[in-house]
């Protein structure tokens, strides 16, 4: 299997150091379109879609391998492989931020730090932690998408992206649902709001930005202070942005905030 034909994998940028954007559920690496040039000048910038989004290869899609966030980080470290990249900054969105987590922890030796924007270890309310969905609210919202995805996300994407002031911006996240193959979509969700990767966050040693925006519907502003508590060594942003992608509502915010962290 060619890694970069899977994943479609784009190398762009005049620096040395890799950061590496990687989208979250219903997106393309395309919703970094706003943010990833302004790191083209300093670093190497690697942009790539997740098997079953944008133009990734499809017939490379296992429902087995992709059961879990651990196929999601194996093509993950297979593009730092193929790319023989060290040294990463690795910059994810949602679940992405997980997955690059994830992906630290078991090759450390590759990473240089993690931004993580809108990142949730588990969107599960359970006993003090509040990760902003009840298992009755999880379940309704997998039952939905199993019987009507584009309705879903014609709905539901305004109320992700927020800044309901400026409705294009849910367009875009519409759009870019309504891209997405629905029957992979329909698996992938399930393994994000499924998963429970709290026990992994204290494992994670890299240095860490934590981005965590206002009014998030997906992933509240407890969740970001529950990343920084237990990441043992981050740094939380509280933005002034709202809405759970920051990266398109808000990417002069979020791009100033990865350079000062960068900086840092």
């Amino acid at each position: 299997m060619d890694v970069i034909k899977r994943n479609n994998v784009k190398v762009l940028g005049e620096g040395t150091q890799p950061i590496v954007f990687a989208h979250g559920f219903g997106c393309d690496w395309t919703a970094w379109r706003s943010v990833a040039p302004n790191f083209e000048r300093d670093h190497k910038v690697i942009l790539f879609d997740h098997v079953g989004a944008g133009g990734s290869d499809l017939t490379a899609y296992r429902s087995d391998k992709y059961s879990s966030y651990a196929g999601y980080v194996a093509d993950v470290l297979e593009i730092i492989d193929e790319l023989d990249m060290n040294d990463i900054v690795f910059v994810g969105h949602s679940a992405a931020a997980m997955i690059g987590m994830l992906a630290s922890i078991q090759k450390p030796e590759r990473f240089d730090s993690l931004v993580m924007v809108s990142p949730s270890p588990s969107f599960l309310d359970e006993g003090d932690y509040k990760g902003g969905f009840s298992r009755d609210d999880i379940d309704g919202l997998l039952e939905v998408l199993d019987s009507n995805f584009l309705g879903w996300s014609r709905s539901t994407a305004p109320l992700i992206m927020g800044n309901p002031e400026r409705p294009e911006l849910g367009d875009v996240l519409t759009g870019s649902f309504c891209r997405t193959d629905p029957d992979i979509a329909r698996e992938f969700a399930r393994v994000v709001f499924l998963a429970d990767h709290r026990a992994d966050v204290p494992n994670c040693t890299k240095r860490a930005l934590v981005l965590q925006t206002q009014a998030d519907l997906i992933a509240p502003v407890e969740v970001g202070h529950y990343m920084h508590d237990h990441l043992p060594n981050s740094e939380l942003v509280l933005m002034k942005a709202t809405g759970h992608c920051p990266h398109i509502s808000a990417p002069e915010e979020t791009s100033a905030a990865i350079r000062s962290f960068l900086a840092g």
